[in-house]
């Protein structure tokens, strides 16, 4: 008999990756363009890497605050002044270790073994995977897909809800989709987690890749100091920080202390030096964000054109995030169509079935990259589409 018979079943449940076995199949292959994960093809600047020497030479290497360095959620604080126009004190501001701690602690804190957690599918999938790990249910509800749009049916979310709800899961802009609220929108979600007493977990990432300019509709813009809602974000993308693994939770102050013991029983903290690394890209990064926005709006536009162009896929371009969300005429096994799209172009796409429900034809490419890399990779899936 197998050892693994004696591991708890949540353990066995945790699903393998839909992402990372594709990138697993074709990693470190020569003349790969490699669009299957989130993030950018820049290292992280400088700047952050000499804060962080800077912090580490100076023996910053000891246990340090478990709700972050003060230097950090202050400097956290200013920069949801500057680009969200807030004016919460530190107090409201938790580090942890990634955006994905920040959704399993709050996922932590919202929910018990048995409850349910409403999300909106397609999604990135460690949502409902951290539900599911932690003895919570994920319930998907699929956006709308018609001519190459998605857009949230207000009904059906709340059609979702149950006596088992504690939690809506909202991540706008969205990953994969592109998907990203509006004000109304927010409204509307608000209202009905207001009415049936639930916490919104607000994943905010991609705020600040919004096309149609500024940054994208934030619920901070329209909930009230009493509406409960958690905001969970990282480093990663706005400033090349993926291997990082530091992220931020945005809560009342009164969870700060049940936050803290979370923390405390996980991973006991982010080292200093690593903060301190943070503290320089919120400081000092807004102009490598603002290049890194617009590479990213230079990117949308080749890649989405020239996929549109095939008149063999339906996309748009999308309003927000980093990724086309594109369904390609013929083909029926994303999976599939993802190994086959990296053997014969050497372009590497996320498939859709990594996302749950309604995105199982769909393929996500990241276009966070450089222009005339995204022009080669658009070239080779152009003639793959068309030789279809």
């Amino acid at each position: 008999m197998s050892i693994l018979n004696s591991l708890s079943p949540r353990a066995l449940a945790a699903p393998e990756s839909g992402i990372v076995e594709v990138v697993n199949y074709a990693r470190g292959r020569e003349g790969l363009l490699p669009l299957w994960v989130g993030e950018g093809d820049l290292p992280t600047p400088d700047f952050i890497n000499r804060a962080a020497m800077a912090s580490l030479n100076a023996g910053e290497t000891f246990y340090t605050w478990q709700r972050g360095i003060p230097e950090l959620r202050q400097a956290l604080a200013d920069y949801y002044g500057r680009h969200f126009g807030t004016s919460l004190p530190m107090e409201n501001f938790y580090v942890v270790g990634s955006g994905m701690q920040a959704i399993q602690l709050s996922v932590q804190a919202i929910t018990s073994p048995g409850d349910e957690m409403v999300y909106l599918s397609p999604a990135w999938p460690n949502i409902a995977a951290a539900l599911e790990i932690a003895g919570a249910r994920s319930v998907a509800v699929p956006l709308q897909f018609e001519h190459g749009k998605w857009s949230l049916d207000l009904g059906r979310l709340e059609a979702a809800i149950t006596p088992k709800t504690k939690g809506l899961f909202i991540n706008t802009p969205s990953n994969p989709t592109g998907w990203t609220a509006t004000h109304q929108d927010l409204r509307d979600i608000l209202a009905l987690a207001r009415k049936h007493d639930l916490w919104i977990m607000a994943d905010e990432i991609y705020a600040l890749y919004y096309y149609a300019g500024g940054r994208a509709p934030s619920f901070l813009d329209v909930k009230e100091a009493d509406d409960k809602i958690l905001f969970v974000n990282s480093f990663s993308k706005n400033w090349s920080m993926t291997g990082w693994r530091v992220g931020w939770i945005v809560a009342p102050a009164e969870l700060g202390q049940v936050i803290e013991n979370l923390v405390q029983y996980s991973t006991s903290g982010v080292a200093q030096f690593m903060q301190k690394g943070a503290v320089a890209a919120l400081n000092e990064g807004d102009d490598f964000v603002r290049s890194n926005i617009a590479k990213a709006t230079r990117s949308r536009d080749i890649l989405c054109d020239a996929l549109i162009a095939t008149n063999r896929v339906q996309t748009l371009k999308p309003d927000g995030a980093l990724y086309s969300f594109l369904r390609i005429d013929g083909v029926t096994d994303s999976r599939k169509a993802a190994i086959d799209i990296v053997d014969k172009t050497g372009v590497g796409l996320a498939p859709g079935t990594a996302f749950g429900k309604g995105g199982e034809l769909f393929m996500r490419a990241c276009f966070l990259r450089d222009p005339v890399q995204v022009a080669d990779a658009a070239e080779r899936l152009s003639r793959y589409i068309l030789g279809l």
